[in-house]
């Protein structure tokens, strides 16, 4: 995996993009690349010409991982969407989940938007803008087949060792809860730390675990205690007051539910279309 200036920041190719990974050379908002205008369909202002630079945070399955040499997943898709739009290719840089709550990524100049399975919360509305919601998101508490453990309830009634994802609303709310969880860094290593008996039950957001018991071996070894309706509503961001960039994202997800291909893609990577998830309120 390709390295930025010693920074633990990745660039990888996009559904739309040639197979294989793509290096985007670090510079600055006014660096053109030698490729034209940065000025896209719509009068939206890019900071790359001729592609959309989406940061994320990898893996976080089934809206974005790294799948045979190339970032696939739904939130990919959806920004696919958007870079049709706006007649540009997607472009993903790989970052840590931190810098979705701040918007540091999109106010240094390196990302358009960021589109990582990120709800929609008052506090991260202070450092950024979100798009209309896209997704319904509730929280799933997975344990092991045979624990015992039915329920967030049993995790703290039995003292049961939980875990969840650092930074994210999951790890906020189980802490609202009272609860002390072991914090990983990813997706893929919550559902390690739960694997390898490092904790024992762990909560995160619900699709993400569908994804994971669409693997056989998951679905064999573990189980849904509980799915809790924590009222969650995922969003893309833009740096405040990118008003145009966030209007064309509202019109490509608009566009894709009237007429029907959002439903492919929610079917494609989600699971069985489900009226309510893809039908949030505008925000």
């Amino acid at each position: 995996m390709t390295t930025l200036l010693g920074r633990r920041t990745r660039v990888l190719a996009a559904t739309t993009a040639t197979a294989g990974l793509v290096l985007l050379t670090a510079c600055t908002s006014s660096d053109d690349g030698g490729s034209g205008s940065k000025t896209a369909a719509g009068g939206v202002e890019l900071v790359k010409a001729g592609q959309l630079t989406t940061c994320t945070h990898l893996p976080y399955p089934p809206f974005q991982s790294e799948i045979d040499g190339k970032v696939q997943g739904f939130d990919v898709a959806l920004i696919d969407l958007v870079a049709d739009e706006l007649d540009v290719k997607q472009e993903i840089l790989d970052t840590p989940f931190e810098n979705f709550k701040t918007g540091a990524f999109l106010n240094s100049g390196e990302c358009d938007l960021a589109a990582a399975g990120m709800t929609i919360t008052d506090e991260r509305k202070k450092n950024v803008d979100f798009s209309d919601p896209y997704f319904n998101a509730t929280q799933a508490v997975l344990v092991a087949k045979g624990s015992g453990v039915g329920s967030l309830a049993d995790v703290k009634s039995k003292n049961v060792k939980l875990g969840a994802q650092a930074q994210t609303t999951g790890e906020d709310y189980v802490k609202g809860q009272g609860f002390d969880p072991v914090s990983f860094e990813s997706s893929d290593a919550v559902l390690n730390g739960l694997r390898t008996g490092q904790v024992k039950a762990v909560v995160i957001d619900y699709p993400v675990v569908q994804g994971w018991l669409k693997d056989k071996a998951n679905a064999d070894a573990f189980e849904v205690a509980e799915q809790i309706d924590t009222g969650e509503e995922y969003g893309f961001t833009v740096k405040k007051g990118n008003t145009k960039l966030r209007e064309a994202v509202d019109k490509a997800l608009a566009d894709a539910k009237a007429d029907g291909t959002y439903k492919e893609l929610y079917e494609k990577w989600i699971g069985p279309y489900d009226e309510s998830a893809a039908s949030p309120a505008a925000s």
